[in-house]
């Protein structure tokens, strides 16, 4: 056998090899690594975000103050130099009241979604984004946007100014996402719900106040 027959011989055999080889490859990483979290839901059951002033889920007041709370209230103060005022019996002064600043609803894009998307507030400038009743697709690389295009828009300029909230932390279920203090929502007022990977928006809502 001449050294070119070895050569073609040798080339038949590998390429098939390395073409199957290849396919695996793209499975491995487009596959098993991605569509099939379209199957698998990641649920999440986030309670209402606490505010730093101290506002919370219920937005109600305390009980009585108690004699431990007193004494641990009043040594948090001595150690910032502010007045010792706090008694055992007094009531705990009424927490900043939880607003709703705008909200919209769910709808779907690529994939189905459901549910509100809501921007909370305590008075103070810190804000919340919060979804409740929440339902969509999973897939590979969600993120949770802010954009500054309108939720009808071509998918392709919903990723042309926006915000990143960060990772969607589950595709079912209640969460929430603190917004930037100098994010405008005039501007960025759809909630866009969008995977990276695929450049696709799975599902939006248009906030409005």
């Amino acid at each position: 056998m001449t050294i070119l027959q070895r050569l073609r011989r040798h080339w038949k055999v590998t390429v098939p090899a390395a073409a199957v080889l290849a396919a695996l490859g793209a499975w491995l990483i487009f596959g098993f690594f991605g569509f099939h979290t379209l199957f698998i839901d990641d649920e999440v059951d986030e309670a209402a975000p606490v505010f730093a002033s101290g506002a919370g889920a219920s937005g109600l007041p305390s009980d009585e103050i108690s004699e431990d709370l007193a004494a641990d209230m009043n040594a948090a103060a001595d150690e910032t130099d502010m007045p010792q005022t706090v008694e055992a019996g007094d009531e705990m002064p009424d927490a900043p009241a939880i607003v709703e600043l705008a909200s919209g609803e769910f709808s779907a894009r690529s994939h189905p979604g459901s549910g509100r998307a809501v921007v909370l507030n305590d008075g103070s400038e810190q804000r919340f984004l919060r979804f409740e009743d929440f339902a969509t697709d999973n897939g590979p690389d969600l993120n949770v946007y802010l954009s500054a295009a309108p939720a009808d828009a071509n998918a392709d300029a919903l990723d042309d100014d926006f915000i990143d909230l960060g990772d969607l932390k589950g595709n079912i279920g209640p969460q929430n996402y603190e917004i930037p203090a100098d994010v405008d929502l005039d501007r960025y007022s759809t909630v866009v719900v969008w995977c990276v990977r695929f450049g696709v928006a799975f599902t939006v809502a248009d906030l409005a106040g």
